[in-house]
């Protein structure tokens, strides 16, 4: 690549979300504070929950000396506005959710892998370009002769194999080799579910382009709609779409599934995992869910895609934007036709009269005042309420502790142990969030634990870091239950 070309290429990119983050003058406290809410342990929270967080932390960074002088929502709406974050509303939620763009993700990456770098070469990264390349080699040989002498060689080499195991000479991974195969693999298995994104944004830049297409097709309702049609076969047929097929059908291959699960499950039940981090071990734990909804994200956005793009042009929406596209291009073309009879700067003889509205002062308004309908009678004592478990899980479904990480914590317990307690559970992750972990951990219990007829003592610190107890119900989460948890 030449000097210029390249130069012209860096200065494209420097534009871009991605690049732009990177050399902000915040980007270290922007891409902490979105790693630590949007990449660690959620993928997307409520927009609510996302807010009140940050604010927190917005808080915490001001008393030390910070210069961040707007609030939560001013921020989060400039992220979404940088491009370094999205906002989407899915199907039967509440509110809408926040998630990381595609660029924030390659950017925490990034930073993340100049913090932490690869090895310079790993035996398991070497290892894994050796195994593909001569597979590459082998499956794209056309003599007949070689691949036979390949085969008959791994078929000796099988049976060398076998006679080594049953004289009970076995070789087995070094626990140091087994770890770093274990962390490449979940190095590559995170890039892979990062590559949905990435799909998922290219599709919806194709939805764009055929949209724009179908507006500028000048033709009748029957050619819309091949140019729709055409469109859908285009996005099939799309690197994206190919390569997302391809994966997809692999992914749900019931055969593959099955491979994929018995692996897991076998490299979890060795000793070696252990020593991994609970982070990866979770990761491992989830691999074959998280495939499966990044997977179906992207599924269900290219479902929606195609069905949205028909009822677009079936729909007096398409009517009415062709419509007001065919008025733009007749005044852009009736602008062209006197651009040289007609000064940009002459001054028209004409009054454009725009819609307004009238505006009042705050000062006219006036405030409800309740005590004109109120009732005669003295407010009567209400009995107090009785507290049990139903009650508190009431109270709990309406506050806003932390339960995914609370469910996190109970999984990572039950991997060492076949049962725990809540103060099992508070001893290895104390309560981050104070008597609100404890409350969380008792509605979870309710729910898929098993309530023994004994008590326990447990304590936390609170905000003013003075330590408390509590004598709560002994209950316990049993390892057969775990599944609830997910």
């Amino acid at each position: 690549m030449k000097a210029d070309k390249a130069i012209a290429t860096y200065r494209r990119m420097r534009a871009q979300p991605l690049w732009r983050l990177l050399a902000s003058d915040t980007g270290p406290t922007v891409i902490a504070l979105l790693q630590t809410h949007l990449f660690e342990n959620e993928r997307s929270l409520p927009a609510s929950i996302f807010l009140e967080r940050i604010g927190r932390d917005l808080e915490a960074l001001r008393a030390r000396g910070e210069d961040f002088p707007q609030t939560a929502q001013a921020y989060v709406a400039r992220w979404l506005a940088d491009a370094y974050l999205e906002r989407r509303f899915p199907s039967g939620a509440s509110e809408e959710e926040y998630e990381l763009s595609t660029a924030a993700v390659e950017a925490i990456r990034f930073v993340s892998g100049l913090e932490q770098p690869h090895s310079a070469a790993t035996e398991s990264r070497l290892t894994l370009v050796i195994e593909a390349l001569s597979r590459l080699a082998d499956d794209t040989d056309t003599d007949k002769s070689r691949r036979m002498e390949r085969l008959i060689a791994e078929r000796a080499r099988i049976d060398q194999e076998i006679d080594a195991i049953r004289e009970g000479r076995m070789r087995v991974l070094p626990h140091a080799t087994a770890l770093e195969r274990a962390r490449e693999i979940i190095t590559l298995a995170d890039d892979l579910a990062g590559d949905f994104r990435r799909v998922r944004d290219e599709f919806e830049q194709l939805n764009r382009e055929l949209r724009e297409r179908i507006m500028d097709n000048d033709g009748n309702r029957g050619e819309v709609l091949d140019s729709l049609f055409a469109g859908i076969d285009l996005i099939s047929e799309s690197d994206a779409g190919r390569t997302f097929s391809a994966f997809w059908r692999l992914l749900t291959d019931p055969e593959q599934a099955a491979t994929l699960d018995q692996s897991l499950e076998s490299v979890l039940s060795r000793e070696f995992v252990g020593q991994l981090d609970t982070r990866e071990r979770r990761f491992l734990l989830r691999l074959t869910r998280t495939l499966l909804e990044q997977g179906g994200m992207v599924h269900e956005v290219l479902q929606t895609f195609a069905r949205s793009l028909k009822h677009f042009v079936q729909s007096r929406e398409y009517l009415e934007q062709r419509r007001l596209n065919q008025l733009l291009k007749g005044a852009q073309r009736a602008a062209l036709a006197i651009k040289d009879e007609v000064r940009a700067t002459e001054t028209l003889q004409y009054t454009l009269e725009l819609t307004s509205s009238r505006l009042h002062s705050f000062s006219q308004w006036v405030l409800y005042d309740p005590s004109l309908q109120s009732l005669p009678d003295p407010m009567a004592d209400g009995d107090a309420p009785s507290i049990d478990f139903e009650s508190i899980g009431e109270l709990v479904a309406q506050s806003e502790i932390d339960f995914r990480t609370l469910k996190a914590n109970v999984l990572a317990v039950l991997e060492r142990r076949s049962q725990a307690s809540i103060a099992d559970i508070l001893e290895d992750f104390p309560a981050a969030q104070g008597l609100g972990s404890v409350v969380g951990l008792l509605a979870l219990g309710c729910r898929h634990g098993f309530l023994a007829d004994q008590s326990e003592t447990v304590g936390w610190i609170g905000g003013d870091e003075l330590r408390r107890g509590a004598r709560i119900p002994k209950i316990f989460f049993l390892r057969e239950r775990a599944d609830e948890l997910v």
